[in-house]
């Protein structure tokens, strides 16, 4: 495991990861959705052949996984950005394709923004891009309780209690205020919204999404700015478990 500081002071990122083989690639950065772990949900992908010799990190955003909880931080997307750009800059990253899912494709998107140096492509699976996602979203479940009574509250508990057996796996490793600060900030989005940020960056992305999540809103618009749109069969939101291999080959695909 390694670590960077980030944010308040002692405060650490974590990631785990592989050297690669030397194959000239870019790097791959791997970020997880809301409550989740990023080698939890990516490091079985990036074994396989499609995918495997590039150097790999599975970074854990600020709250998640091995990653610190400071109760006096904000996570809000940018703050997110900005930690995940502290973990690039002391692993000696740049130009890196960053594959994130859900929550954290749009910190990647916020980071392609704030720091168009460390990211050369863009992987996003089921990511949020605009703010206000249905009732029925997992962050807009979280957000709906006040702070205090989802952290002290039984409200962090009851979500436990709600949630699937995969993810309650990794969202009851996560800390509560971290996970609902989070979720509030995915409601609340980003100005310019995620999506307005992406239509207008000038890098190769693709965006995923899973045959059994519906049809994607503005599917056409991402299109015609020049997002690669792969729906992956099989799949639910959680593209690379419900379809590990097609997962693995669309993002080993160029658009």
């Amino acid at each position: 495991m390694r670590h960077a500081p980030f944010g308040p002071e002692g405060c650490h990122i974590g990631w785990t990861g592989t050297a690669g083989d030397g194959d000239g690639g870019a790097a791959r950065v791997y970020l997880h959705g809301l409550g989740a772990a990023s080698a939890v949900y990516h490091a079985h992908v990036a074994a396989v052949p499609a995918l495997a010799g590039r150097r790999s990190l599975f970074v854990d955003l600020p709250g998640h996984g091995i990653s610190d909880r400071p109760a006096d931080f904000g996570y809000t997307l940018e703050d997110h950005a900005d930690a995940l750009a502290c973990a690039l800059d002391a692993a000696g990253v740049r130009g890196a394709e960053v594959v994130g899912h859900s929550m954290g494709g749009s910190v990647a998107i916020v980071l392609a923004v704030r720091r168009p140096e460390l990211v050369s492509r863009l992987v996003l699976t089921e990511a949020n891009l605009d703010p206000r996602p249905p009732l029925t979203a997992g962050s807009s479940m979280i957000a709906a309780y006040p702070e205090d009574a989802f952290v002290r509250g039984g409200g962090f508990e009851e979500t436990l209690e709600r949630v699937g057996p995969v993810w309650r796996a990794t969202m009851r490793l996560t800390d509560p205020t971290a996970l609902h600060r989070s979720a509030c900030a995915l409601v609340r989005g980003t100005r310019p919204t995620m999506r307005e940020m992406l239509l207008g960056l000038d890098i190769p992305r693709t965006y995923l999404v899973g045959g059994e999540s519906g049809e994607l809103p503005g599917r056409t618009e991402l299109t015609a700015a020049g997002v690669a749109v792969r729906t992956v069969p099989g799949a639910g939101h959680n593209v690379m478990f419900d379809n590990a291999p097609g997962f693995a080959a669309a993002v080993a695909a160029r658009p």
